[in-house]
């Protein structure tokens, strides 16, 4: 018995040139869905870099303390995409309780911890050093 959505490695892989980029995109396309979709940590976050990527833009600091800041935020969403990739995976073997399962998921969440406390404190370096 086989199911139509699951699809083999050969379907998968084996994608060349710009055939492979199409698809690349398209499944991009379909991550930052889900995550907007079900991840309201990812919501969060992609709303406050949309507020604080164009305001890196406008303050008067110099273009790497630019670049610092809006990478910064990036690294942010990237981790919790990441994290939440992890989560979706240790949900799909089952929701029974396993101490594994628990450390791969602590461990994603204190990756986006660390994550945001990067970023806190690459905005507020920048900020002070700039502003007072």
């Amino acid at each position: 018995m086989t199911d139509k959505n699951v699809k083999s490695s050969v379907d998968l892989k084996g994608k060349t040139g710009v055939r492979r980029l199409i698809n690349a995109t398209r499944y991009s396309k379909q991550g930052f869905s889900a995550a907007w979709k079900t991840e309201e940590a990812f919501r969060q976050e992609a709303i406050l870099s949309i507020i604080m990527i164009p305001i890196a833009c406008l303050i008067p600091v110099t273009m790497i303390e630019k670049l610092l800041m809006i990478g910064s935020v990036f690294i942010v969403l990237i981790v919790e995409v990441l994290n939440s990739a992890i989560e979706a995976v240790v949900d799909r073997f089952g929701t029974e309780i396993h101490p594994l399962s628990g450390k791969a998921k602590d461990l994603g969440s204190a990756a986006v911890l660390l994550a945001l406390v990067q970023c806190g404190v690459v905005w507020v370096v920048i900020l002070m050093t700039n502003f007072l």
